[in-house]
């Protein structure tokens, strides 16, 4: 309840701030009068700065024309429902550069590509680059394959920020936090909100993003989660509760943000080059704040006192409590943790993943990370960390060995399910005897 009323605060802030200075270029559909086509000219690593994009009918004739900026989005509002076509100027991007060719049923003139606009809705079509010198098979699927794994590392350990928290939750109490995943879109627009519009230095915003959704997870066990458990509310009962948050803080997200996207921007785009490799340098920064944060959680449950309290409690709450471990303590430490972190991961994908985040961003991890947590045995955080690098892999792998678009998340869906028919309590989970 605490989290969804600083949500809304955030995102009201937020609307009030960027309404001007986003109106030029973000398209917000409105139903029976007119649709948006977005997206972005970029690839998973960098988006293209000054892409001349072209929205053409269905003859072919230019409606608008839009030059990108540094977060290479494009929006073109239309009035009518049908069909469309974007083409993106070649000579307008850098030299090594091209836009990757859709399937044929997308093709349109001229190299433009095909999409289909509808009255009320967003259309969001890919506009990816790649290498000139990219050959299918050959040298350059090699290098894809490589650029995937360092991307898949980069995904991995964003969701393991997020992944252990969810899984010392479950550790401590039992239960199955489907509203953990919307800590992340709070700490992505959070993080765009201080940094972006109140203009705040980006690693001074990220102390604060991380500090206020900690507190958040404090107030969420103080207000909400001790209440229910002194009442006796069963596991089943509470997750249904967890439930109803995500929703409610979906739906809070949208009405205050709408639709757009929203990406934590800085000046600093320099590119890090290793062999085929290539990231942003802040991909690397992120990264390594996410093995230092992840480095300080396993140093404090191996070798602290806290962390040996916490373990006693995953393993036995009642016995830990006999013990005289405080439990209410240590899940309430827990729960603020667990937020904390997940807020950190929230503006980390939105400083370094090209689409930023969305009022709907939890809901399309929210799978990921009970995938990695899943399997790398429930209740292990260092579970979840392995997890969460495998989950990112193969997310990151499956487009370039053949999965087109989304289905690279079934993917990995899939290969939880083979694992779990072989080792049922996950990768570093504990065999359990049954009846």
């Amino acid at each position: 309840m605490v989290g969804l009323v600083l949500a809304s605060l955030v995102s009201i802030l937020s609307v009030t701030t960027t309404r001007a200075d986003a109106v030029a270029t973000l398209c917000l559909p409105q139903p029976n009068v007119s649709g948006c086509i977005s997206g972005t000219v970029g690839n998973r690593t960098t988006p293209v700065e000054g892409a001349d994009v072209s929205l053409l009918d269905k003859d072919g004739t230019e409606i608008d024309k839009i030059t990108t900026e540094a977060d290479g989005k494009f929006s073109f509002e239309v009035k009518e429902a049908g069909a469309y076509y974007l083409r993106v100027d070649p000579e307008s991007l850098p030299d090594d550069l091209e836009i990757i060719p859709p399937a044929a049923k997308f093709q349109g003139p001229d190299g433009s590509i095909k999409v289909n606009a509808k009255l009320g809705k967003l259309t969001s079509p890919a506009l990816e680059v790649r290498n000139k010198d990219y050959q299918s098979g050959g040298k350059g699927f090699g290098s894809e394959i490589v650029q995937s794994i360092a991307q898949g590392l980069r995904l991995g350990l964003l969701l393991a920020l997020a992944s252990i928290g969810l899984s010392l939750i479950y550790g401590t109490t039992g239960l199955s936090n489907f509203a953990h995943a919307e800590q992340v879109t709070l700490g992505g627009m959070m993080g765009y909100l201080f940094c972006n519009v109140l203009g705040l230095n980006l690693w001074l915003g990220v102390v604060i993003v991380t500090l206020v959704c900690a507190g958040s997870g404090f107030l969420q066990d103080m207000v909400i989660w001790k209440p229910l458990r002194r009442r006796g509310l069963g596991l089943t009962q509470m997750m249904i509760v967890t439930i109803g948050l995500s929703l409610a803080a979906q739906y809070c997200f949208q009405m205050f943000v709408g639709a757009s996207q929203q990406k934590v921007v800085v000046e600093n785009l320099d590119v890090f080059t290793l062999g085929p490799i290539t990231l942003t340098k802040l991909s690397l920064v992120a990264m390594a704040i996410s093995l230092v944060a992840v480095g300080l959680v396993g140093y404090v449950l191996i070798y602290t006192r806290v962390g040996q309290a916490t373990r006693a409690v995953s393993d036995n709450p009642a016995l830990a409590a006999a013990s005289g471990i405080d439990v209410d303590r240590i899940v309430r430490g827990v729960w603020t943790v667990a937020a904390g972190l997940a807020g950190l991961g929230g503006i980390l994908y939105a400083l370094v993943v090209s689409n930023g985040i969305r009022w709907d961003t939890g809901m399309q991890i929210l799978l990921l990370l009970f995938a990695a947590v899943t399997l790398g045995g429930l209740g292990t955080a260092f579970g979840a960390f392995v997890g969460a690098i495998i989950i990112g892999l193969v997310v990151e792998l499956a487009g370039p060995l053949g999965a087109p678009g989304d289905l690279k998340y079934a993917v990995a869906l899939a290969i939880l399910i083979l694992l779990l028919l072989v080792r049922p309590q996950g990768l570093l989970g504990r065999a359990v005897r049954v009846g």
